[in-house]
C-alpha cells in the first residue's frame, strides 16, 4: 500500500511540475503599442514603429470633391466604356493624427480608394493591379457575373485582373477588398465608393462624399479614432465652406469595422435622405441617421441662415475620438457650386 501512495505522490508531483504541451503556432506574441500599451496577439503584426514604409499624404478636401469617371470612350454600338486602373498596395504609412503612424492599404494611393463614376448602362473596366505583399480584389457591391465578384477570384501579389460589368443599378454603392480576414483588409484601408448616376441626372447641387471610418492603431480590435474621411476631426478645424440655399446632395457610405453601428447627425436644418441612392424618391426627413457596417445614403439638404454648424456621429465616443465635421454657411455663392458633367469627356 505504502508503495502504491509513492506512486500517486510521484506522479501528482510531475503533473504540477512538468508544463502544459503547447502549440506554438498558437502562443500569442507580446509587443509595444505606440501609445505605450503592450498587447498580446496570436495574429500578423505589422507595427509602424520603426517600418520602412512609403508616407502617405492624403487631402480630405480634395477626396471629398474628387469624383473618377475614368477613361471615357464610344463602342460601335453607341454603349460608353468607362476604363479605370487601380492598384493596390499595402506598405504605406498615413499619420493620421499628430505623431500616430498607421500602416495603411490603399487603392491608388489612397484611403478611402478614387470614387468611381459612371451612368446607368455604362461598360465599367476596371484594369487591376496588385502591387501588395498579400493577396487583394475589388469587390463590387451592384449587380454583374459570378467571376466578377472579385470574392473567389484572388490576386496575388504582382498580379493582375480586370474586372468588367454594366453599371447597374442606379444608386450609392461600394467596394472593397474582399480577402480573409476582410476586417483585417477594411480596416487598414482598401475600400471606395462606387456611384451609378440616373440617365436622367439629378438635380444640380454641390455633391460631397463622406466615407465614415475608424483606425485601429494599436492592433486590438477596438477602433482608437473616428473620422469622415480618415483624418479625425479633420473638417472641424477645416469647416466646409457652402452656400445659403444651396442645395447639398451628400454621399455617406459608412464602412466603419469593430463598431456594429455608425451615425450622422446634422446641425441647423433636416436632410431628405435616400437609401443606397436606389430610388429618386426620398424615405424621410430627418437630422439623423443610424447605419451598419456597408449602409449608404444619400443626403439633400440646404441651409437657411449663414453660420458655423457641425455635423458628427450621434455615438459620443465617435465623436470625441474625431468623427466630428463643420460646414460654413456663408451669404456668397460657393466656387464650387457648379454640377459636373459626367458624360463631358465622350
Amino acid at each position: 500500500m505504502i508503495y502504491i501512495l509513492m506512486i500517486i505522490a510521484s506522479l501528482s508531483t510531475m503533473y504540477f511540475v512538468i508544463p502544459e504541451v503547447t502549440n506554438a503556432a498558437e502562443e500569442p506574441r507580446t509587443f509595444l503599442t505606440h501609445t505605450g500599451l503592450v498587447i498580446k496577439t496570436t495574429g500578423e503584426v505589422i507595427d509602424p514603429i520603426g517600418y520602412s514604409g512609403e508616407p502617405l499624404e492624403f487631402n480630405p478636401d480634395e477626396f471629398m470633391r474628387n469624383f473618377d469617371y475614368g477613361i471615357v470612350t464610344e463602342l460601335d454600338d453607341g454603349t460608353v466604356l468607362r476604363e479605370f486602373y487601380i492598384t493596390a498596395r499595402d506598405d504605406q504609412i498615413m499619420e493620421i493624427s499628430p505623431g500616430v503612424h498607421y500602416n495603411v492599404w490603399t487603392f491608388n494611393g489612397s484611403v478611402p480608394g478614387p470614387t468611381i463614376r459612371a451612368t446607368e448602362g455604362d461598360l465599367i473596366r476596371i484594369h487591376f493591379t496588385n502591387d501588395g505583399s498579400k493577396a487583394h480584389t475589388m469587390h463590387f457591391h451592384g449587380k454583374h457575373k459570378a467571376e466578377m465578384d472579385g470574392v473567389f477570384e484572388i490576386v496575388g501579389p504582382g498580379g493582375k485582373f480586370t474586372y468588367e460589368f454594366y453599371a447597374d443599378p442606379v444608386g450609392l454603392h461600394l467596394y472593397h477588398c474582399h480577402v480573409h480576414p476582410v476586417e483585417e483588409h477594411i480596416t487598414h484601408g482598401l475600400y471606395g465608393v462606387y456611384i451609378v448616376d440616373p440617365k436622367e441626372p439629378r438635380e444640380s447641387a454641390e455633391e460631397l462624399v463622406f466615407v465614415l471610418n475608424g483606425m485601429d492603431t494599436d492592433y486590438d480590435g477596438e477602433n482608437n479614432f473616428y473620422a469622415a474621411n480618415t483624418i479625425p476631426f479633420y473638417y472641424q478645424h477645416h469647416p466646409i465652406e457652402i452656400s445659403k440655399n444651396q442645395l447639398i446632395r451628400a454621399y455617406v457610405v459608412n464602412i466603419l469595422e469593430f463598431d456594429s453601428i455608425n451615425n450622422f447627425h446634422l446641425h441647423g436644418t433636416l436632410f431628405h435622405h435616400f437609401p443606397a441612392g436606389t430610388d429618386t424618391v426620398p424615405s424621410g426627413f430627418n437630422d439623423m441617421l443610424t447605419m451598419s457596417q456597408g449602409d449608404r445614403q444619400i443626403l439633400e439638404f440646404e441651409y437657411e441662415y449663414p453660420g458655423l454648424y457641425m455635423f458628427h456621429a450621434h455615438v459620443t465616443e465617435f465623436s470625441e475620438k474625431g468623427w466630428v465635421s463643420s460646414f460654413l454657411v456663408t451669404e456668397q455663392n460657393n466656387i464650387h457650386s457648379d454640377v459636373i458633367d459626367n458624360d463631358s469627356d465622350i
